[in-house]
């Protein structure tokens, strides 16, 4: 059997002091990217990257261009090494990536772009207003009705941010309403809720200033249709033109993340091979709560690199 492979891009929470530093020291590609990206900003993004420190790699405006540069590096070096892909998806930030790959607009440009979109991110709701919490265990209708509840009693946002797998629903919102809304998911049996360390209540209509600035931004960029089918976190669904691409994401930023119906598409489209790249295994264990049948690989170092080769090797 032929493999199809799908390459999966991470999105913000993936983030590590050191990521992409082993693979920029191995690989020419891999540093003439980071070269890039501190080109496009003007800065050496690269360096925070590299060393930090922490709180700086944590800003988001930082966070957003600085993973995506780690993908884009990881899969230039997976293209070296002979590993294309057949279709693309990433998590929220990581649709950048995706299209980055499949050609829609520059790496310059996105770079430019995830950072202005990180920081109307942050600029959109006062520190401390909004919140993010991961339902466990809990049905994803269940937790729509939970926020519904809620969102209806305080007259305040709270909805659902990411649909990441069956067991695992992200709510986003104003804070009192995502404790009050995770609170009734506890009362209607969700195994677990844990309030996430965002800085930012991100895909819910609170983003919405973020999302006109978005739609703004991506308005002076050229785009062109993606050579590879790329995922939309707002439908799910496969996208193939420039228009589309552009619509996606700018709705995703108060949009649902339907991760599910993302990689449930990718495997309809006969998708049977998923690497994750860039920084972390997040999605790599998404995978497995989607479909554990699914083939899961990754790459965001020399090491899971030489692994992921080998396994195509003896897949092929």
């Amino acid at each position: 059997m032929t493999n199809k492979i799908a390459f999966l891009f991470p999105g913000q929470g993936s983030q590590a002091v050191g990521m992409g530093r082993e693979l920029a020291e191995r690989f020419p590609i891999a540093a003439q990217t980071f070269a890039e990206t501190d080109a496009a900003l003007g800065f050496l993004l690269s360096r925070i990257c590299f060393e930090g420190p922490e709180e700086d790699l944590r800003l988001t405006e930082n966070t957003q261009p600085a993973i995506m540069t780690v993908s884009v590096a990881a899969a230039r070096v997976l293209a070296e090494h002979g590993v294309q892909p057949a279709l693309a998806a990433g998590h929220s930030l990581g649709e950048w990536s995706a299209h980055v790959i499949a050609g829609t607009f520059s790496f310059a440009d996105a770079v430019r772009a995830v950072k202005a979109r990180g920081h109307a991110m942050q600029q959109a709701v006062p520190a401390g207003q909004g919140a993010m919490a991961a339902i466990l265990a809990l049905d994803a209708a269940q937790v729509a009705e939970a926020c519904a509840e809620i969102a209806r009693e305080t007259g305040l946002t709270v909805q659902a941010a990411n649909l990441n797998s069956p067991s695992q629903t992200v709510i986003s919102g104003a804070t009192a309403a995502v404790e009050m809304a995770a609170a009734l998911c506890k009362a209607k049996g969700a195994r677990r809720t844990v309030m996430l360390p965002v800085s930012a209540p991100f895909h819910c209509a609170l983003m919405q200033p973020a999302q006109e600035e978005v739609a703004r931004v991506l308005s002076g960029i050229a785009m062109r249709e993606p050579h590879i089918p790329v995922a939309a976190n707002i439908t799910g669904e496969l996208l193939t033109t420039a228009d589309a691409a552009r619509d996606a994401l700018i709705r995703q930023v108060t949009g649902t993340v339907r991760w599910v119906d993302c990689v449930q598409s990718l495997k309809a489209a006969g998708a049977n091979v998923f690497i994750e790249v860039g920084p972390g295994k997040v999605l790599c264990g998404l995978l497995k709560q989607i479909d554990p049948a699914l083939k899961a690989l990754n790459v965001e170092d020399a090491a899971s690199l030489e692994k992921t080769i080998v396994e195509m090797k003896g897949s092929a």
